[in-house]
């Protein structure tokens, strides 16, 4: 019997998902967020999700939200075995959990309680965990509260941005999932619960959280760089224009937390132990560059704070 899969999910991440399921199972339709406007133009522009859905010729809806009685009604007609949810955007109420024989099923990018919500990867990062992973579980009404199927873990590098350690979560999570949902499908798989004592929750990222606060720790301030590319980016001001810090290492020495100097041959700023040095900059209206060719044109660098 052809398993008839609902695939709910929106940017990159999800990609990997969408692409595996495709191949192993009847992908019958696609729930994506709507078009929005994108870049410097602000031309309206479609979720990765569904220009992907397109091009494998599966059918798309985008409600603004999933309870418009619309989208309730194109869900029912495509009759699913089993909803898969991977970075959807939206919450899903009861009438859509409950919809399919087998559920909702989501790939989460965190090891399960740790990190709940929008922004696991970036909270990884910034909290200094040593690993993190990716959680299949059967979803219910909380965020990310549902019951644990299967998960795996792997290291978060010394050098890895929540770019880079997206796109290995991703890759993992639509490898987990296509190796889970034959066992889960079977009811050969038990679903665990989550343990709540170990839970924390990662709230979703605003552009102003970019800010470096140099009267905090060096570490965390590189951590801050990593876990903020691609978005939202982390910056600091020099003679009153925005500069972002698109690559950055921790340098001990004695500091002033706001102190500009140049350590290396590199620009460098004081935090509450150590020094921030900006190995790769981009300041405002300029492409990104070496932080020594920045210094080449930022002569007054050097300063008490």
């Amino acid at each position: 019997m052809t398993v008839r899969i609902v695939f709910m999910g929106s940017p990159d991440f999800a990609l990997p998902t969408l692409a595996a399921l495709e191949k192993y199972y009847s992908v019958v339709g696609v729930v994506t967020q709507p078009d929005r406007p994108a870049g410097r133009g602000r031309v309206l522009t479609p979720p990765p999700v569904k220009q992907l859905a397109m091009q494998l010729g599966i059918e798309v809806i985008q409600p603004l939200k999933l309870r418009e009685p619309e989208a309730q009604q194109k869900l029912a007609a495509w009759a699913p075995d089993v909803i898969i949810v991977a970075a959807f955007g939206q919450i899903l109420r009861k009438p859509v959990l409950e919809l399919a024989p087998h559920g909702c099923v989501n790939v989460h990018a965190s090891l399960l309680p740790r990190w709940r919500g929008a922004a696991p990867i970036q909270a990884a990062i910034l909290a200094g965990d040593a690993e993190t992973g990716v959680t299949i579980m059967r979803m219910d009404a909380g965020i990310d509260t549902g019951a644990i199927l299967r998960q795996r873990a792997t290291s978060i590098l010394d050098q890895d941005t929540a770019g880079s350690l997206s796109d290995r979560l991703a890759d993992d999570g639509a490898k987990l999932l296509i190796e889970t949902l034959p066992d889960y499908l079977a009811g050969k798989i038990t679903p665990q619960p989550q343990d709540e004592t170990r839970s924390t929750y990662a709230s979703m990222l605003a552009k102003e959280q970019g800010q470096l606060d140099f009267s905090r720790p060096a570490i965390e301030l590189e951590r801050q760089v990593r876990a903020f590319i691609p978005w939202p980016g982390a910056y600091t001001f020099f003679q009153g224009e925005l500069l972002k810090v698109l690559r950055a290492h921790v340098d001990a020495g004695p500091s002033i937390p706001g102190q500009r100097a140049v350590r290396s041959q590199l620009p460098a700023i004081g935090a509450a132990d150590g020094w921030l040095v900006l190995d790769e900059v981009q300041p405002a209206g300029k492409r990104p560059m070496p932080g020594s060719g920045f210094l080449h044109g930022a002569r007054q660098w050097e300063s008490q704070a």
